[in-house]
């Protein structure tokens, strides 16, 4: 348990944001923590992250097949995907790393992934919901969608849902939804999520995502209750990626010295995975091994009616119903974990 000093030094970082999002913040509070916490053996354990292939996705594959799970990589580029792939198990040790392509903005390209998925595998115990995309322009997808939203939001609610009868068969499951500090800027607004105002803004489009992925982490906490699976989302900080180079450059160059490591931010998506004594804080929102306010003021807060609306307008757009949970099962798929 935290000491009564360490959460003092803990709540002085988190009232300053360059403190407790930069590389700073997570050096001061590791002191606090238990080094062998993560030293946890994952052999038997069915993981998959989305949007794998760089980044806190590719980090977060690489350091749970570290500690010997399973792992199934979804990406959206072959190419890429497969040099990750083949670096995470260089890295790893092990080849039980799959690689699949799946663009979350693209609805059918889910269903079709977890229709096999489902028919090869029989259970799923962690799901980490990571892919993300921040545009400077409006893009729409096949299904008429702004592409922020379907592929931070549509898609992995989708995902998600479809995978939730494996999950369900899992001993103690876990969902971990990757969000970022700048959805505290942002009150969940079903038009701006949307992106039907002019002009287009990517950040307010991707900060208002981010926001809608902790609103749906305490729904879905709320229906899963006493169903064995859990659910968090989280904010790793700022981390030195190569999304954030390519959608903030400005951002990314000014403050390189202050960015956190891959491995620094993906620490906290890792204790989720791993921590055995949180299911009774399902629904929560964490950042650096603690949990956090989902806000940080008032004016952000949502009413009960308009979080309903947004699992409303999930369903509405996605396709899906509560009475779709159930995947249809297909024969098993010859060498489906190896494409």
């Amino acid at each position: 348990m935290p000491s009564t000093f360490s959460k003092a030094i803990d709540e002085l970082i988190e009232k300053t944001v360059i403190l407790s999002f930069s590389r700073i913040g997570y050096f001061l509070r590791k002191h606090f923590w238990e080094s062998e916490d993560l030293d946890v053996d994952l052999s038997g354990k069915i993981c998959m992250v989305t949007g794998a292939n760089s980044g806190i996705g590719f980090e977060t594959s690489k350091q749970l097949a570290k500690r010997g799970a399973r792992i199934f990589m979804l990406v959206r580029d072959p190419v890429r995907g497969e040099e990750a792939r083949q670096r995470a198990c260089e890295e790893a040790g092990h080849a039980e790393i799959f690689m699949h392509v799946v663009d979350l903005s693209r609805l059918q390209d889910v269903k079709d992934f977890v229709e096999q998925f489902v028919g090869y595998e029989s259970s799923l115990d962690v799901l980490v919901n990571n892919a993300a995309v921040l545009l400077d322009r409006r893009e729409c997808t096949e299904d008429g969608v702004e592409k922020t939203f379907a592929t931070n939001v549509l898609g992995p609610f989708l995902l998600t849902n479809l995978l939730l009868p494996l999950m369900k068969d899992s001993e103690s499951a876990r969902i971990i939804n990757v969000s970022s500090g700048g959805m505290y800027a942002q009150k969940l607004d079903l038009e701006k999520l949307q992106s039907l105002e002019e002009p287009f803004n990517g950040v307010i489009a991707y900060a208002q995502t981010k926001r809608a992925q902790v609103v749906l982490t305490e729904l879905w906490a709320k229906r899963l209750s006493g169903h064995g699976v859990s659910v968090y989302a989280m904010h790793p900080g700022w981390v030195d990626t190569p999304g954030l180079k390519t959608s903030l450059p400005t951002f990314a160059k000014v403050m390189k010295p202050l960015l956190r490591k891959p491995v620094q931010g993906v620490d906290t998506v890792l204790w989720l995975a791993i921590e055995p004594h949180l299911n009774s804080l399902s629904g929560t929102f964490w950042h650096d091994r603690r949990p956090r306010s989902a806000h940080k003021t008032s004016r952000t807060v949502s009413s009960s009616q308009e979080r309903q609306k947004l699992w409303e307008l999930c369903e509405k757009r996605s396709g899906w119903r509560e009475s779709d949970s159930v995947v249809p099962s297909i024969e098993k798929i010859s060498g489906f974990s190896d494409s």
